[in-house]
């Protein structure tokens, strides 16, 4: 064990993987119906891990991973956030200041009551309702005491100490909520998060991995030419003129054969016929060309290509599609379908009433060379959502911090806005400029879910490996009872407020409530659980505009408890 805990120590980073391999092990584990999920699996694990004693991971790999998650947050969030900015929103915005005024009013009820000087009930407000920001806050608003140099360093390692033995349970009652409401009113996170994810996306259906939508506006299908088809000996150029719709000949296979097709080319018996074209206007086709089989055929070279056009030309701004396919002749549009549209993200019914504009994204599908034909009419070709451009993860990121640098003076107390909450904001700046201006590019869904989910994973993991020792120290010197009244203050004003939340402001929908609930205890471990229990992000628009209230008032109550709370002899 000895040669263990050695390595442990000389590779710090190893202790923090083990730490999120087992966590998410341990996460997966269920009794009944209850399961703790990765993030929480992690931060106990890593508790455990610490308190070999001698691991210390830098502070920075924190702030970065932890940064990185928060924008995120908000580059996921931003066009949902933005949409949810109305009136309606009032009520959620006056949640979270309700929730940080109870949690400072607890705290200073139960660091009275219990007879805390200032640094231990400044660091259980920073623990507590796990707002680090307090730490250094609150140590300003000590060395403005004017107090004796011995008194003012023991104050300041005071909250150091609050906060190292209530950290790990204020980190842990926002998950305990997230996991324990729903058993008691019988939720079903993962349906209602995607019933809330219907409703955000205008109705469109939100799938899954793995899961699609079966019926297609487009689709291309295979004949095999018989004797008596109508269009036997007819050429290309004729079929597609005589055919009602806009069906088009793809492919001609003769003999194992894909021909180099024309206009010209003539269609014959036995002939293996690629047509494309609108799901509804085969239904004009029927069986008239020949019979249709299904199988792919490994003679066949035809490739059809899905584009996303950003549109651009304003003589099509606000005509149907309808209007748009009559305004056309057969040739300008030959070849080439409309899949999809969609508009600041959001998926819309491509019916012939549908009205685009400006700005819209459309599907189109066909053979390339068609597409590029038909997209320069349009607008320009929209980022592939597959490239990620770093540019704009970079200068967000470094925006991001340049904004957390910003402070004011508040009794005299400076206090910065800190790296967390400008991430936030640029986060949701960028996320929400990508619906709007599709030529900034974005990043890729897949890795910008990837940051998101292993960033809070291995900030969880570093506070809880950093926290182990200290905490069992501090736990030791100052007793249980610091513990307990940690405890108090991560869970009374959770409580009470999700009463009033749910009963007076009526927030009903369950993944809001909870959304509402973590963001206003700016608690970023509960709410990636309820990431992780949702499968979506359909709670973060609730999440980020109460997390942004909640960082700024909850940092402020720094100054306010040590200036509040007696001095103790």
């Amino acid at each position: 064990m000895d040669l263990i805990y050695s390595q442990l120590r000389e590779f710090p980073l190893m202790s923090l993987f083990i730490a999120l391999a087992l966590g998410y092990v341990v996460g997966e584990i269920k009794l009944g119906k209850f399961q703790i999920g990765g993030i929480a699996g992690t931060l106990i694990v890593a508790v455990f891990i610490g308190q070999i004693g001698g691991i210390a991971i830098a502070g920075d790999v924190k702030s970065i991973f932890f940064t990185l998650f928060i924008f995120m947050v908000g580059y996921n969030g931003g066009p949902q956030f933005f949409a949810s900015l109305n009136p309606r929103a009032l009520k959620k915005l006056f949640a979270a200041i309700s929730m940080t005024v109870l949690g400072l009013l607890t705290v200073l009820g139960v660091a009275i009551l219990a007879g805390l000087d200032k640094g231990l009930a400044a660091g259980l407000a920073a623990g507590g309702l796990t707002q680090s920001a307090i730490i250094g806050t609150a140590g300003n608003a000590i060395d403005k005491l004017g107090l004796a140099h011995g008194v003012a360093e023991t104050l300041k390692t005071n909250v150091a100490v609050g906060y190292s033995v209530t950290y790990i349970f204020g980190s842990i009652g926002p998950i305990l909520m997230v996991i324990i409401l729903p058993l008691i009113y019988k939720w079903n996170l993962k349906d209602e998060g995607a019933k809330l994810a219907e409703k955000l996306g205008g109705g469109s259906r939100q799938l899954t991995e793995g899961q699609f939508m079966p019926l297609n506006r487009f689709s291309t299908r295979d004949f095999i030419v018989s004797e008596s088809s109508r269009y036997l000996n007819m050429n290309v150029k004729e079929f597609e003129e005589k055919i009602e719709g806009d069906l088009v000949v793809e492919e001609i296979i003769r003999d194992g054969i894909s021909l180099e097709l024309t206009l010209s080319t003539v269609i014959e018996k036995d002939d293996r016929v690629a047509v494309s074209g609108l799901v509804n206007d085969f239904a004009k086709l029927g069986d008239a060309l020949g019979k249709e089989i299904g199988e792919f055929d490994k003679s066949s070279a035809l490739i059809i290509e899905h584009r996303r056009i950003v549109l651009t030309n304003k003589n099509l701004d606000g005509l149907s599609l309808q209007e748009i396919h009559d305004k056309s002749t057969k040739k300008e549009r030959h070849g080439v379908f409309i899949a999809k549209i969609s508009r600041n993200l959001k998926p819309l019914e491509t019916l012939p009433g549908t009205l685009v504009h400006v700005g819209d994204e459309i599907t189109l599908v066909g053979k390339p060379e068609e597409i590029n034909r038909v997209s320069k009419l349009l607008g320009y070709n929209s980022p592939l959502p597959s490239v990620t451009t770093f540019a704009i993860l970079g200068l967000g990121m470094a925006l991001g911090f340049l904004i957390g640098e910003i402070s004011f003076k508040i009794a005299g107390t400076s206090v910065s806005l800190g790296s967390g909450l400008g991430c936030l904001v640029t986060g949701l700046t960028f996320g929400y400029l990508r619906t709007k201006h599709r030529k900034l590019g974005g990043i890729n869904s897949g890795a910008a879910n990837f940051l998101q989910s292993f960033g809070l994973a291995v900030f969880v993991g570093v506070v809880g490996i950093n926290a182990g020792e200290p905490a069992l120290n501090a736990i030791k010197e100052h007793g249980i009872t610091l513990l307990l009244l940690g405890v108090v203050v991560t869970m009374i004003p959770q409580i009470v407020q999700f009463l009033i939340n749910y009963y007076i402001l009526k927030i009903k929908n369950p993944v809001q409530a909870l959304a509402v609930l973590t963001g206003s205890r700016s608690g970023n471990p509960g709410f990636a659980v309820l990431l992780e229990k949702t499968g979506n992000s359909s709670g973060t628009p609730d999440f980020t505009m109460t997390y942004a209230v909640a960082n700024i008032f909850l940092t402020l109550w720094g100054p306010i408890i040590v200036a509040l709370i007696p001095m103790v002899n």
